[in-house]
């Protein structure tokens, strides 16, 4: 039987079938070892299966799982509560994916607008942009084509280009009421907006009297050295989003805004899962051990570990060069042959590399961000041996 043949098809998987994994490795059911650079795309804050989540879920769903976010659970207080207090924010709103918590970023900023600006309801948002799967993040999102796949498509998503405020000047009209950032453009290839453009990015919003909307699904909650990626750049967003790492592989999200935009009527915003007690007990956990000065220096100095292992990669083989912030990485090739490099890493023997590859000529890593400086060499030389068998 082939894996998968009863299941939807959405994308080529390769034929491994993983069912072990602890910190950054995983094991696949022929017991081969693969380490892992990957992490669910940014989601696995702490590795694999790690204890914290395991006795945060044992305990959490031993008292309570879901009461219905039509009641105060004591996860979602503390969360909410350690959200705010880490944060430049007033107010949180817990989903369960990015997409989940853009779309109410949206919500939130039209809702906004109904009240404050005369019914502005337009979105700035970048080409190359990535801000969900959902039909309205789709039209938001600047990846080429997604216009076109389920057309006729939610309007409203202008674009502009990023580290070009002009373009962003000219993309705003009287309708709009909000732009929307990833201050690291992970599915671009991990683009790095420039510190001055997001702050002039920052005040031509509040110039204009429209609202900052940060996409930090993919960069928060530790990811970049920070505890989010604004901070690298010295402004505040009025609005942000979280997802990805603040469960640490299980499914939740966070909108958080200003006070200013608490502004959702009741009924306005919901969902049957946001805020249910076992998801908000692992996201306190996580957000608890890794939203520390201690560990986020970790993160650091791994960062500059990985950085360097590439910069070195880059010199020895001819590669164009290495860019990212924090643990979010990319190495661009001079060749557009990124899926063979992922296939050669993942067949290498007797231990495979999982990497993961957003463009033909670039290579993403996003490892857990309490991996160690060992595996940090061992996934540096395995990298070396697949892009040797690609290149030579």
């Amino acid at each position: 039987m082939n894996p998968g043949q009863d299941l939807i098809t959405i994308t080529q998987r390769p034929d491994a079938v993983f069912n072990v994994g602890q910190g950054s490795w995983l094991t696949d059911e022929n017991g081969k070892r693969y380490l892992d650079l990957v992490q669910g795309w940014a989601v696995n804050s702490l590795g694999h299966s790690p204890a914290l989540i395991t006795q945060a879920l044992l305990a959490q769903s031993q008292r309570l799982l879901n009461p219905s976010p039509a009641y105060y659970n004591r996860p979602l207080l503390d969360l909410a509560g350690r959200l705010v207090s880490l944060s430049c924010f007033d107010r949180v709103f817990l989903a369960s994916s990015g997409a989940e918590a853009n779309e109410g970023a949206v919500k939130l900023a039209r809702r906004w607008g109904s009240r404050m600006r005369g019914g502005a309801h337009g979105i700035v948002n970048f080409e190359q942009g990535f801000h969900g799967r959902t039909l309205a993040m789709m039209s938001a999102s600047g990846k080429p084509g997604w216009d076109r796949i389920y057309a006729p498509m939610p309007q409203g998503f202008a674009k502009a280009k990023l580290n070009d405020i002009a373009s962003v000047e000219r993309a705003i009209s009287a309708d709009t009421v909000a732009v929307m950032v990833e201050f690291v453009q992970g599915e671009a290839g991990v683009v790095v907006a420039d510190r001055g453009f997001v702050r002039e990015l920052r005040a031509l919003t509040a110039e204009r009297g429209v609202l900052l909307i940060a996409d930090e699904v993919q960069t928060g909650v530790g990811r970049c050295g920070t505890a989010f990626a604004y901070e690298h750049f010295g402004i505040e967003p009025d609005v942000m989003t979280l997802a990805k790492g603040l469960g640490g592989g299980v499914p939740i999200s966070a909108l958080l805004c200003k006070e200013a935009l608490n502004c959702f009527e009741p009924g306005d915003q919901g969902g049957t899962f946001c805020g249910n007690p076992l998801m908000a007990a692992v996201g306190l956990a996580v957000v608890g051990e890794v939203c520390t000065p201690e560990f986020l220096a970790g993160v650091q100095a791994r960062a500059e570990q990985l950085s360097a292992g590439l910069q070195a990669l880059a010199r020895d083989l001819g590669l164009v060069g290495e860019r990212g912030l924090g643990l979010l990485r990319a190495l661009e090739l001079p060749l557009p042959v990124a899926d063979q490099v992922v296939a050669a890493a993942q067949a290498l023997a007797p231990v495979g590399l999982l990497l993961n590859a957003p463009r033909p000529h670039l290579i993403r890593l996003m490892p857990a961000l309490n991996i160690g400086a060992a595996e940090v060499d061992e996934g540096l030389a395995l990298l070396r041996r697949a892009l040797t068998t690609v290149l030579s």
